[in-house]
């Protein structure tokens, strides 16, 4: 169905917006907002988008910024721990920052650094740093990160959550047109209670949940 939800799959969804280029939809059963897939980037329109970005490891306010995710996440994770960043981009620091602070990190991003075998594994730690507001199929990706995680294991995301903006018509994070979906903590708070997570939040972008 045109208008179902990508990430619960509800038809339940109502527009929400309209703006000059892209309509936006919210669902009410997990209260995401997302673009329909008809106002899509093709994808090497999009992968071209990602290769304008200039972040990598040695980009010092770059790592201050994923200092939101990585600094919680090696607080709470056990000694040896192993994870996975998935979407990493073209430019990986995630892994080098944790790999800096004692844990092995392997990258995974489906336009740069696609080895599918990576995802015939399981981890102790996934992270999503700036990447899940460009899945087009978040359910998809959602079921694959609850399969890349041991049990008690951490999936640590971090994205701009909608519930934190007084005006989602003038907010900076919808005009990227590779963004096509918007959580906010309604939505984690659904994951986390339909999939038996453990829920934690820092800042207001980072969200922590760990598989019981």
């Amino acid at each position: 169905m045109a208008g179902a939800c990508p990430l619960c799959m509800s038809a339940e969804t109502a527009p929400f917006c309209k703006d000059r280029r892209r309509e936006f939809r919210r669902c009410a059963v997990c209260r995401l907002i997302f673009v329909p897939a008809v106002y899509h980037l093709p994808a090497e329109a999009e992968r071209r988008r990602y290769l304008t970005h200039r972040n990598g490891p040695h980009d010092d306010r770059y790592r201050a910024f994923l200092g939101r995710l990585h600094d919680p996440l090696i607080a709470r994770l056990p000694p040896g721990a192993r994870g996975i960043d998935f979407g990493c981009g073209p430019g990986p620091t995630l892994s080098v920052m944790f790999a800096e602070s004692g844990f092995a990190m392997v990258n995974y991003d489906p336009c740069f650094f696609s080895e599918f075998g990576l995802l015939q594994d399981r981890y102790d730690f996934l992270t999503c740093s700036e990447a899940i507001e460009h899945f087009c199929t978040p359910a998809v990706e959602w079921q694959r990160f609850l399969g890349l995680v041991h049990r008690g294991g951490w999936i640590g995301i971090m994205t701009a959550r909608v519930d934190e903006v007084e005006d989602f018509n003038s907010w900076y994070y919808k005009e990227d047109p590779t963004h096509v979906c918007f959580y906010s903590q309604a939505t984690f708070d659904w994951l986390a209670a339909r999939d038996a997570l453990a829920v934690e939040y820092s800042g207001d972008s980072v969200v922590l949940l760990r598989r019981r």
